[in-house]
């Protein structure tokens, strides 16, 4: 049993205990710390999973308007998330021509590292909600952003054609959720492989980082030598 100290005013106060195990603090937001009680030594482990390059993919299927991962598992017909990192940018990916597209990253309720992408008119959409947050002092990563799916009709040919647009709005977020993903994004290079050319047209990013970004000058100069080589 631990010995009782007596101070110079005479109070007596309890020693520290032996026994008595003091957790550590986490250098970042986004860590957990342990200490392994043989040898006092501290491991920090991440909260969030994240494969570099390779998100988890969560699609937007525009004619079901549902979410699902990997064309597989379905969502339903929202999602909800602060975002980690994002991008809205013009490029030709997916050998689908060159558009505009927003590329949004999160992390799930499981703590995976997910990556979603929309274009056409949901791009529209989101800017509506970029625009207002600009002037409030704030950013997407800010806030929770809930991601719903509206329906649509047009008429060609007398027939109707059905489809889905994404419709954003937002709640205030938890401070602890935003400073963790925040220090996660300053800390881990964010992107998504699949999607990377390095010949995007970026309109507005944040947090998005590429590990290879200084390969982009020499893409440019092998896509800007390709036509002349063709000839």
């Amino acid at each position: 049993m631990a010995t009782p100290k007596t101070t110079a005013a005479g109070a007596v106060t309890a020693a520290p205990d032996a026994n008595l195990t003091i957790t550590p603090q986490p250098t970042r937001a986004y860590l957990t710390a342990s200490v392994d009680e043989a040898t006092g030594e501290v491991t920090e482990t991440s909260r969030f999973r994240y494969l570099a390059g390779h998100p988890r993919q969560i699609r937007f299927d525009a004619k079901a308007g549902q979410f699902n991962i990997g064309g597989i598992t379905p969502l339903g017909n929202s999602l909800k998330f602060v975002p980690l990192a994002w991008r809205i940018f013009s490029d030709n990916i997916l050998n689908m021509g060159r558009k505009t597209w927003a590329e949004l990253f999160f992390v799930d309720a499981k703590g995976a590292v997910c990556a979603v992408l929309f274009h056409g008119y949901s791009v529209e959409n989101l800017y509506r909600l970029i625009e207002p947050l600009f002037y409030d002092d704030l950013t997407l990563a800010d806030v929770k952003v809930k991601i719903s799916a509206e329906k649509k009709q047009t008429i060609k040919d007398e027939k109707t054609a059905t489809y889905y647009i994404a419709q954003f709005s937002y709640t205030p977020a938890d401070p602890a959720e935003v400073q963790a993903l925040r220090e996660f994004a300053l800390d881990v290079p964010v992107w998504r492989e699949e999607t990377y050319t390095g010949l995007a047209e970026i309109k507005t990013s944040e947090g998005y980082t590429v590990p290879q970004a200084e390969e982009q000058p020499a893409l440019l100069e092998a896509a800007e030598a390709a036509p002349a080589a063709a000839a």
